[in-house]
Formats: structure tokens, sequence, C-alpha cells
């Protein structure tokens, strides 16, 4: 059990710093971690918050490719973005480091160069793909090719995201460099490998029999699929010019790979944090969990436990509480596509309501499957449970004191049998939600804070002492007694969850938020204790701010269908002759109009310099007649002429068609003569 521990370290997963951090990172990681550490505070438990930028890695050269800067000035930027979103949502670390730091520099090669100097390490000589143009070995995010199992064209060498496979790069069909687009060829380079096979008996013993009752199944089960499987030697370094220097001879061009060296950012955060740092790496009375999303599970409970049993001087963890993924409206959030709530952007277009995306994404927390994220649930949850549930209940019990009693809080009476087993409720509450806590299961937590918000506002609702107040005064201040210390222990109890609205609850209680061991007594707020000034918990959001977000997602939606359009293939062929028949003229609109009860015809009146003529043409969705009007237009004048809602049409506008189907005139880039012929 927990209280065993003397003092606990809580890692929440090193975010790459590629780009910003949105929804599905907070509510897989760094939401349940913030809250469970705020609650081991809350518990007057030693604990340390570790976090940092993992800014090594392939991501990071990629990302700055894309944007045309170097790989540090690229860390620079989101590192700084990160930190100051986290901080903004008020993500309590200690510490939130960085991986280019010279301190993790010097830990990562104290680390590697203890197992190498222990023989813990193979070398191994293989083949890897290297780009004879840009002279450099490929990392596999650096090749691209048609995937062997669904045929997507845009394959990288791990992954074919059209499908989902894992793939070597060696799968790829037509592999060609992303670095110079050239076809890259087979060199043998030289990299040492942690033999991962020759800790299977022990991860078996140390997970599947040790962890088999505590672990949640998600993440148990992907640890036995994997041991179950056979492991097998991993590479600890790379042909890369960004990350850490492999610090032995032999080795100049090679960097540690970006899987070995992030987790030792915990240590080296640790160790920029306090001179204590040993304590909380270890020593045996230390509590060490590690806050990840799924795709990390392998990593941080097969993986970093190996290098550190390799290692022999650091604790193990005891935990490594997992969440699924999150998804947004139905779709798998997507970095490369743009689907996502980035918390920076959600933080300036909803200022002052980062405890409502606390609220909402604990509450639908993906803690055993994959959850989905809308914004009509998103303005729900405000509106029908935190305004209308807790907000309403706490508003009740400041203003009614404050109107009956100047804010004092009064004396209670005797207890009737309902204020007693209301009392008992609340005595019991904050072991119900610690227990939940200490299983990571947030959102459980969550929904018996809120029952606790609920059963004040029956409490209220039953008593009704603005009635009351007409007829025994005596009996209001009993109520509004109990209503006040329902109050006071959701203060405490809600400080994990909601931090903002818990600090504007305590200026409202006029009283500090309370430790843990304090929440659900019956006088937590003395007798004549004079509370603070009213003010609403939360405010209504209402329809146009979240039609708003709805709309910049569908707009994004678009975006990536037109990004990612393919042109339709060509027709049969024909022959010159067969092309030549068709008479294409440049004419100008001299007048346009809409056809009488339809949606998409206008009638044209075009000088073709040979005539004016009369076309119908269906584009009325894509342009105002008066817009078009002294146009230039490309026209076939010599299409047989037909009838289209009882007008005579003489011809047909050339149109280019977009991927969203919108349309645009094929047009001269300057002016021409009308009857100038097209060809």
């Amino acid at each position: 059990m927990a209280e065993n521990y003397k003092r606990y370290t809580v890692t929440a997963a090193l975010p790459y710093a590629n780009g910003p951090v949105h929804i599905g990172h907070l509510a897989g990681v760094y939401l349940p971690a913030d809250i469970y550490v705020r609650y081991l505070r809350a518990q007057n438990r030693d604990v340390k918050f570790i976090c940092g930028s993992d800014e090594h890695g392939v991501p990071i050269t990629i990302r700055a490719k894309k944007e045309g800067i170097t790989p540090q000035q690229a860390v620079d930027k989101y590192h700084e973005l990160i930190k100051q979103s986290f901080e903004d949502f008020n993500v309590s670390f200690d510490i939130y480091d960085r991986t280019s730091s010279k301190i993790h520099h010097e830990t990562a090669s104290d680390f590697f160069l203890k197992l190498y100097n222990d023989g813990k390490f193979i070398e191994q000589t293989t083949q890897q793909y290297y780009d004879e143009e840009a002279k450099q070995f490929l990392a596999d995010r650096y090749i691209v090719g048609t995937c062997p199992k669904c045929g997507n064209e845009n394959a990288y060498g791990d992954q074919c995201e059209s499908c989902g496979s894992t793939l070597n790069a060696t799968d790829l069909i037509n592999p060609k460099s992303t670095l110079s687009g050239a076809v890259p060829v087979m060199r043998e380079t030289k990299h040492w490998y942690l033999p991962l096979n020759e800790y299977e008996a022990w991860l078996r013993e140390w997970i599947v029999e040790g962890h088999k009752s505590d672990w949640k199944p998600n993440v148990y089960g992907q640890c036995k699929s994997w041991i179950d499987q056979g492991l097998q030697p991993r590479a600890v370094t790379r042909d890369l010019d960004w990350g850490v220097p492999v610090p032995v001879k032999g080795a100049e061009g090679k960097v540690l790979y970006v899987w070995f060296d992030a987790p030792i950012g915990y240590i080296s955060a640790t160790k920029a944090l306090t001179p204590d740092w040993e304590k909380y790496w270890k020593d045996k009375e230390t509590k060490l969990v590690h806050f990840i999303g799924k795709d990390n599970i392998v990593f941080h409970c097969i993986i970093f436990p190996a290098m550190l049993k390799a290692h022999g001087d650091y604790i193990l963890p005891d935990n490594v509480p997992a969440n699924e993924f999150l998804n947004l409206e139905g779709d798998k959030i997507s970095t490369s596509r743009n689907w996502a709530v980035w918390l920076h952007e959600y933080l300036q277009d909803f200022p002052g309501k980062g405890d409502v995306l606390r609220y909402m994404l604990c509450a639908n927390a993906p803690e055993t499957k994959d959850n989905d994220f809308t914004w009509k649930d998103y303005q729900s949850r405000n509106n029908n449970e935190l305004l209308a549930i807790l907000g309403n209940f706490i508003n009740r019990a400041v203003v009614l004191t404050q109107k009956y009693y100047n804010g004092a809080v009064p004396e209670r009476g005797e207890l009737t049998d309902y204020d007693k087993e209301v009392l008992g409720v609340l005595e019991g509450m904050p072991l119900v939600i610690s227990t939940y806590l200490e299983r990571y299961r947030f959102r459980d937590a969550l929904s018996e804070l809120m029952n606790l918000a609920r059963l004040g506002n029956k409490y209220l609702a039953d008593t009704e002492p603005w009635k009351l107040i007409k007829t025994d005064e005596e009996r209001v201040k009993t109520i509004m007694n109990i209503a006040l210390q329902i109050s006071a222990s959701l203060n405490i109890l809600m400080e994990p969850f909601l931090p903002a609205s818990a600090q504007k609850l305590s200026n409202m209680l006029n009283k500090p938020v309370g430790k843990w061991a304090e929440a659900g007594a019956a006088d937590l707020l003395a007798v004549g204790h004079v509370i603070g000034t009213p003010e609403l918990m939360f405010e209504k959001i209402e329809d146009a701010a979240v039609e708003a977000q709805v709309q910049k997602l569908l707009d994004t939606k678009k975006a990536n269908e037109a990004a990612n359009a393919v042109a339709e293939p060509a027709k049969e062929n024909i022959t010159f002759e067969e092309f030549s028949k068709m008479d294409i003229r440049i004419g100008t609109i001299l007048a346009a109009e809409k056809v009488a009860k339809t949606k998409k015809l206008l009638k044209l009146t075009i000088d073709t310099g040979i005539d004016q003529r009369t076309v119908v043409s269906g584009i009325a969705e894509f342009f105002n007649p008066e817009d078009i009007i002294g146009q230039q237009v490309s026209i076939l004048v010599n299409l047989a002429p037909r009838d289209i809602k009882g007008i005579t049409s003489q011809g047909m506008i050339l149109m280019a068609e977009n991927s969203d189907g919108s349309l645009a005139f094929v047009q001269p880039s300057k002016q021409i003569m009308n009857g100038g012929g097209v060809s």
C-alpha cells in the first residue's frame, strides 16, 4: 500500500518538442498525473513530479527540416510553447526540464558507459539504408515507399499510417530517401544493442507474476503479449547528427537512440531539481510511478526497466498506469493532419476555462478503452454538471449565508436524522475518493466528488431554507451550517481535479484550501467565521462558442481533403483531328442572372467576338451574378444548342474543378480580344 513508502517519484512522459500539446496528450498522461500528484501533496506526502521536453530523435530533425530551421531552433521554440501551455493549464510539475541540457547529456552518457563497461551491450554490424546524395544513413522516418500490406505509397520505414502496420525499412517497396528523393543503397554500420532476450525470464517473473493484480489490464496485457512473443536485442545507438553523442571510441557520427536516452531524462531532470535526487531514484522506500500513453507501454514497462536492471543502482517502477487514446469528434487525433484541439489555442479561445477542460477530460478519460471528445459533450458537461450541480450548490450556500447572516457561519442546532445522514456521507467521502485515486481510477474519483455536490444540492432542495427562513430561523442556521461544511470539504477534495476553481472557492470561503485529512469534518468552518464575497464558479458556454470550434475542425478536414486529393485518371486518347473539331474562344460575360426555380443555374449573355449569345451554366452555387459581369471566360462555341429550363443554351463555359467541388473559370492571364481562339 501507498502508506508504506517514504516518498514518491512521479514522472509524466516527455513530450516531443516538435509541436504543441493537444487534448489527447492531456487525457492520456498529464492530467491524470497532475491529479495524482496534487492528491499526494494534499496527503502531506513527499513527492517529486518530473517531466521535460524530449528534444532528440528523428521527429525533431523532420520538424526542423519542414520549417527550414535548425534542430536546436526547433526544440527551443516548442519547448517554450509546451512549458508555458502546461503552466497555464495548472499542471504542477516540480521541474519541466529538457533533454538537450548539459546535465542530461552527462547523465545519459554516464548511464551508457556504465552498461558499456560492465559488458551489458552486444555489438552488431548490420546493413542499413544510406543516402549517397545526402551522404548519411537514413533513420526509418527518412525513408518512404509502398506499404507491402495495403499498397499505401507514402508509408514510412517504421510504420504505415494508412493501415497502421509496423514495418521495417527493408519491407518497403520502391523505397526513397525523404532527404534527396534518391533511391537509398545498403551499407554496413556498427551499433550497440541491449540484449532484451537476456532479461526475458526476469521480466516475466517481475511483470507477469509480480504485477498481474495491480497493473491495469491494458498495460499488463500488452507487456505479457510482448514477452510471450520473445524479446530480441534492441539497438541503443543510431547514425544521426542530432542527439547525445555515443561516448566511446569508434562511435563517431553516432548518437544514443532516443528511446534509450529519453527515459534517462527523468533521472537527469531530478538531478537538476534537487541535490537529494538519489533518494528519489535509488531508495527502495521510494515509489516510482510512470504516467504514459498506451503507445509508450513497452518502453516504460519492458525496455526502461531492463535498462535500470542492467545498471543495477536504480529502483523499478511500482506502477505504470497508462491510458488508452482519446479521439476527436469520431476521428483519431493526428498531428500531421492538424486534427486536434491544441492546448495553447484552447486557452486562448476559452480564457479562464482551463478547469472546464480538465473536468471534461477526466470525466471522459480513456482509462480502459479509447474514448471520444466532442464539443457538444464539452458544452453539456460544463452547463449541466459543473454549472448546474457543483456551481449551483456553492452559489446557493455562500449567497444565502451572505444574505441571512452577513457572511458569518451560523451555529448548528439540534440535528435531524436527515442531517446526521448527510454528515455521515460527508465524513466517508474522502476515503471513497482516496481509494479510487490510489488505484488510478480518476474518472470514478471525480464522479464521487460530483456526487458530494449532488448531495449538497439535494439537501438544500429538500430542506428549502429560502422558504423555511420565514417560519423557523433556528432550523435554517443548522441547514446553512451543514451546507457550508460540505462546501469546505468540496474545496479540499476538488483541488486535485479543478485547482483554479478550488482557489476561487477558497477565496469565497475566506479559508485556505486545507489538507486531505481535514476533509469530511463537520466543523471545517468555525461558527462565526466570515466568508468572502460570492462569485460565480462557472459560466454557461453558449452554442456559438462550440459551433465555432466545430467549424474550425470542419475547415481542417476540408483542407486535408484538398491537400490529399488525387487527380482523376486521364480519359481515353483522342486523335488530333477529333480535338481540332472543338472551337474554343475567349468571350466576355455581359449579363448574368439566376434561372428561376433552380439552385445551380445561371443564364449568361456572352460576347464571343462573333456574336452575343445565351449560355446556361450550372455555376450558381459558386458565383454571384453581379460579381462575374465583365469577366473573360473560355467558351466552346460550336457545341450544338440545347434547351435547358425553357432557355436555349448556345455553348459551354470551360470550368476548372477543385478537390472540394468548387469551380473556377478557365480564363486568360491577360486581356484577350473577344473571339480569340484557344488552341
